[in-house]
């Protein structure tokens, strides 16, 4: 059983038991740090709150970037703009990243998918990557006398 005896204090010449001296530092700090008054600290800062923060933290999530080209330049003078989105956002998504994005409000989402182009490669049909991938664009109309700055100057 000398096994156990190593864990057990031995009584030294005074009668006491014997302390190791990882225990009496313990003790001592134990000793040293007294419960002190907990004061909640302020926060300061952006906070956020409700649905505009959640809209604005998934802005990224929807909207991939303004599609820039000659149909979607004719477009923007009928204040309808284009932009790529990711192909699970909705009409409601899109309106509300577009709205917390660009401070506007928008009035009408069109949503179109274009579907990929099968290519041909012996007698094999079928997609492949790299080659006119799919995607899905949204036409986005705002109210009158509000604009957007996609190509900044």
């Amino acid at each position: 059983m000398s096994i156990f005896n190593k864990f057990k204090k031995i009584a030294g010449p005074e009668g006491k038991p014997k302390t190791t001296s990882k225990s009496v530092v313990k003790e001592k700090k134990a000793e040293a740090v007294e419960p002190a008054e907990v004061k909640p600290e302020k926060r300061t800062g952006a906070t956020s709150t409700g649905t505009k923060a959640k809209t604005s933290d998934t802005a990224w999530r929807i909207l991939k970037n303004p599609r820039v080209s000659e149909k979607s330049a004719l477009l923007t003078e009928a204040n309808q703009y284009v932009f790529n989105v990711f192909p699970k956002a909705n009409k409601i998504e899109i309106k509300r990243a577009v709205e917390k994005l660009y401070n506007v409000t928008v009035e009408r989402v069109r949503v179109i998918n274009i579907p990929p182009k099968k290519r041909r490669l012996g007698r094999t049909e079928g997609f492949r990557k790299g080659l006119k991938t799919g995607y899905r664009k949204a036409i986005v109309a705002l109210q009158k006398g509000q604009t957007i700055d996609i190509m900044p100057h």
